[in-house]
This record gives structure tokens, C-alpha cells and sequence, in this order.
């Protein structure tokens, strides 16, 4: 292990494995919790942390053994003297007590990491005089029985006595040994030590006399040995994987902690850089609006030739170009000024009750004028028994303005217009403009709802626009807590879709008894 922490990839992703990424994700983690440039300084910090676990394992057996020591006492009492049986109890006692009150400095003890080694080492020296401890629990009774006994005088009952007394001891032995298998595994130089002296002592008692059954019990002995020495290797690799996974969650949350903390900052300054642009939108809009008010005004005074006649045509043609200019310009400082307001959030709703169709209506007629000059028919499918609903008048009725206005604009000479105002399947109203005009890619829909953005049909086949009609539109449907929908099709057109909340609807017991507030209205603004 030592020699694989001398050669630590500089990125996971180079290793060839995820359980060899896993090791450098846990070195890593440990690494940098612990301060260090050196990776075995990592090592050992991982090594401190299974010594660790071996003290918890011991401290939890506080109690279970020395009742285990207590049984094998009493019982030895009945089969040797009760003083050897009483003072290999005490002395078993007095090394479990040693082990337990080195695990529990080593736990409490601040400064006991700084000398790990020397810790560790102590604990394989006390698990080994434990280890021989019990190595005497077989050797204790044997010489007494066997001169009591002697081979050559030993009856069948004496012989079925000892074969019994033979094989409970082995019982024990095991029972000792997969304790201490188990205690023992995050350090596998103590297990070794608290088990092989028993087994190498319960294998030479029964090799001393090598019966069939002393044979049996010495081979089995020495393979429950073996596999216990496996199952502590085993152990050991599941405490080292136990730590290996609880390193790479560590990893992983700081890693998301640190994309989140990433995200959070790359997000405050979006939303900073945003809030600047539409606060310097806003405010160049008004620093311009000024000089553009004279320049109206002015062009308009002599286009009318209200101070006298210009006689010249070339002027007035060129004041008409001023003018219209002028206009233009206008128009689209007032949609930014518009559009900033409502990204900065400072555009409020005025909200009242308001009858959406009559809007409609009232925008149909406004642009009645400018569809009649491209001979545009005007289709009206309005839903009957509408209730009203809670809305800003004027924001609802920039958004129908503006719906008709661009269906208007993409619609060619003769085509035809359908406005309609009707129920939503959840309760809420929907407004649909659409028009028979050259239709939208579908690819190009994304970038004709965001601000200045422009088809590649559109800019070929339509007068000259500012690209910031839908996405106004849209900003105001979500400030009512709606949605916008544009839907379109090449050589078949477009269908722009207002749809608004459920919650925003006057029923009709509020609306005819009045029931509606200003006080319903903040709620809603609320909720929204």
C-alpha cells in the first residue's frame, strides 16, 4: 500500500479503473483535510483511521469479554485447582483491562496521532499477551487429567469423559479465536497476534498424543486458523472500501458544494451585468428623448411651414425623411425603455377589471387604418360571457397593439387576420392573433422572442422593424403570471398566443356584487 501512494495520478479521470480512482478521490480528500503536499502523510491518516475503528471494536467489548473470561474460569474450577482457575481468570482480566484502557486514550488523547506508530505498536503487543493469555486456556487442565489418567489405565468412560472434555475446548477456542478475528481486523498484525499463539498451543496439546481424534482436532484447529486469517484480511479490505466510499461521498459533496457555490456567484453576476444594462437602457432612453422631442418638433413646425413657405421641394422631402426618422427612433427608445423597466422589475401593474375583449376590439380599431392599406381583413372570434378579469388596461392593451401590429406587418396584400379571445381548459382566457404571412423556421423562433432578434424570412419579405415588439409582449404576460406561446409554419404562418391564469378571473357573483378590491388585487400580486 505504501509503494501505490508514491505514485498518485494527477487527475482521477487518468486512472484506468473507477476502484483505482476511488483510492486517489480518498488519498486526495484525506490529503487535503490534513494539510499535507506529501501523499503518505495522506496513507497514514488513512492508516490512523482504521486504528480507529480497531479501538471502537475493542471498547465495544468492554463487557462481552470478560463475561467470556468469567465462564471459562468457572468452568475451568471444576476441572483443576480453583486457585490456577481463579488467578488465570484475574490475569486474563487485568490484560483485557490494559487493552481496553489503551484504546480509550488512544480515543480521547489529542496528542495520540502524533505518535501513531508507537500507538499501533502497542496495540499489537497487547493483543499478543492477550493472544497468549488464552494460549494457556488448553494447556491448563491437560497435564493434570493426563497423569490422573494415564493412557494405559484410562477407561471407556474415562476416554468418552476426555474425548468430550476435547472437544468443548476446541469449542471454546473458536469461539476465542472469531472474537478476536473480529475485534482485531482493521489491524491485521493484531489479529495475527491475538489468535495464532492460541491456535499454535491447541494444535500442540493434541499433536503431543497423536490419536485419530487429537489429529483431527489439531488440523482443524490450524485451518480455523487460516480461514479466520482470511476473514480478517477480508474484514480489513471492507473496513479499507467502507472508507474508500465514505471519502469519494465527501469528494463528491464538495464538489457539488463548490459547483453550487460556482453557480451561485456566475448567477448573482448575471443578474448584476443585467440589472447595469437595463438601468443604462433606461437611462440613455431618457437622456435621448430630449434632443429627439426637438428634433420632432422642430421638423414637424417646418415640414407644416408654420413660420413661412420653404420652397423647395428637396427640403421638404427631407424634412418628411427627418420626420419619419425621428419617429422611428422614438418608437424604439420608448420599447427599450419599456423592456428595460420591466427586466429591472421597476414596471408595476396597474391592475383593475378589465374586460378583454373590449380591448381587443378597441386594438382592432386602432389599427384599422394601416390593415386597410394593405387591404388585410380582420376575422373576430370572440368567446360569449366572459368574465372579467383582474389585469393592467394598458399593458393588455400593448400587447394586443403590438400582436395585431406585427401580424399586420408580415401579412401579405389581400391576406387575412384572425383575432380571437376565449376560454382556456383551466379556467384562464387566451388571446390568439394569427395571420397567413410567410411563417417563422422553427429553429428561428428562439431567437425571434428574444430581444432584437429578427427572422431571416422576416428581415427578407417585412418592413424594417426593432425586434423587441414579442419579446415585450412576452414579458408583460409573464408579469400577469402567464405564458406565451408563438407558434409558426413556413408558407402557411403564425399564431402568437397570450394565455393568462385562472386566478386573475372575476367569477360572476364577485363581479355582479362587487366583491372585487384593491385589497383582491394585492393579494393577487402576491400570489403572483
Amino acid at each position: 500500500m505504501a509503494k501505490g501512494a508514491k505514485n498518485i495520478p494527477d487527475a482521477p479521470e487518468e486512472m484506468p479503473s473507477r476502484a483505482a480512482r476511488r483510492r486517489v478521490i480518498m488519498r486526495s480528500l484525506l490529503l487535503n483535510k490534513k494539510g499535507k503536499k506529501d501523499p503518505r502523510d495522506a496513507l497514514v491518516h488513512f492508516e490512523q483511521e482504521m486504528a480507529d475503528q480497531f479501538a471502537k471494536n475493542r471498547l465495544s467489548s468492554s463487557i462481552v469479554i470478560p463475561a467470556l473470561i468469567l465462564v471459562m474460569a468457572f468452568a475451568l474450577g471444576f476441572i483443576i485447582e480453583p486457585v490456577i482457575a481463579v488467578g488465570w481468570g484475574a490475569t486474563m482480566i487485568l490484560i483485557h483491562a490494559l487493552v481496553i484502557r489503551a484504546c480509550r486514550r488512544f480515543l480521547t488523547d489529542p496528542n495520540a496521532r502524533a505518535n501513531f506508530y508507537r500507538w499501533k505498536s502497542r496495540f499489537i503487543t497487547r493483543d499478543l499477551m492477550y493472544g497468549i493469555g488464552w494460549a494457556t486456556f488448553p494447556l491448563l487442565f491437560l497435564p493434570e487429567i493426563r497423569m490422573e489418567f494415564p493412557s494405559q489405565f484410562l477407561t471407556e468412560q474415562h476416554a468418552e469423559s476426555l474425548a468430550a472434555m476435547d472437544i468443548m475446548r476446541f469449542a471454546a477456542v473458536i469461539v476465542v479465536m472469531s472474537v478476536g478475528t473480529l475485534l482485531s481486523s482493521p489491524i491485521p498484525a493484531a489479529a495475527v497476534a491475538s489468535t495464532l499463539p492460541i491456535a499454535l498451543a491447541m494444535a500442540a496439546v493434541h499433536i503431543i498424543q497423536p490419536d485419530i481424534l487429537n489429529v483431527i482436532i489439531a488440523l482443524c484447529t490450524l485451518g480455523a486458523e487460516i480461514f479466520f486469517l482470511y476473514l480478517s484480511s477480508h474484514l480489513h479490505y471492507q473496513h479499507s472500501q467502507n472508507l474508500s466510499f465514505r471519502a469519494e461521498k465527501d469528494a463528491i459533496f464538495a464538489e457539488l458544494e463548490q459547483s453550487n457555490a460556482v453557480s451561485d456567484e456566475a448567477r448573482r453576476r448575471a443578474e448584476a451585468a443585467n440589472m447595469a444594462k437595463s438601468q443604462f437602457l433606461a437611462t440613455m432612453s431618457h437622456e435621448l428623448r430630449t434632443p429627439l422631442n426637438a428634433i420632432l418638433g422642430f421638423s414637424e413646425v417646418m415640414r407644416n411651414e408654420m413660420l413661412g413657405p420653404i420652397n423647395n421641394a428637396s427640403y421638404m422631402e427631407y424634412l418628411g425623411d427627418i420626420h419619419a426618422s425621428g419617429q422611428h427612433l422614438l418608437k424604439l427608445i420608448n420599447e427599450i425603455l419599456d423592456l428595460s423597466r420591466i427586466e429591472a422589475g421597476k414596471r408595476e401593474l396597474r391592475e383593475e377589471l378589465v374586460d378583454l375583449v373590449a380591448i381587443a376590439t378597441e386594438a382592432r380599431g386602432l389599427l384599422n387604418l394601416k390593415a386597410r392599406q394593405k387591404s388585410i381583413e380582420f376575422v373576430e372570434v370572440y368567446e360569449d360571457k366572459l368574465s372579467k378579469m383582474i389585469l393592467d388596461e394598458q399593458a393588455m392593451r400593448q400587447v394586443i397593439l403590438n400582436l395585431v401590429s406585427n401580424a399586420i406587418k408580415f401579412t401579405p396584400t389581400g391576406g387575412e387576420i384572425v383575432i380571437k379571445v376565449g376560454k382556456t381548459q383551466a379556467g384562464g382566457q387566451y388571446i390568439s392573433v394569427r395571420d397567413d404571412g410567410p411563417g417563422i423556421p422553427e429553429d428561428e423562433i428562439p431567437i425571434v422572442l428574444s430581444a432584437f432578434g429578427q427572422g431571416s424570412v422576416s428581415i427578407k419579405n417585412a418592413e424594417q422593424g426593432t425586434g423587441l415588439g414579442i419579446p415585450i409582449v412576452q414579458a408583460l404576460i409573464h408579469l400577469h403570471g402567464g405564458n406565451f406561446t408563438l407558434r409558426s409554419q413556413l408558407n402557411v404562418g403564425t399564431e402568437a398566443i397570450a394565455t393568462l391564469p385562472a386566478k386573475r378571473v372575476v367569477s360572476p357573483f364577485h363581479e355582479e356584487y362587487g366583491a372585487w378590491t384593491e385589497d383582491a388585487a394585492s393579494s393577487l400580486r402576491r400570489s403572483a
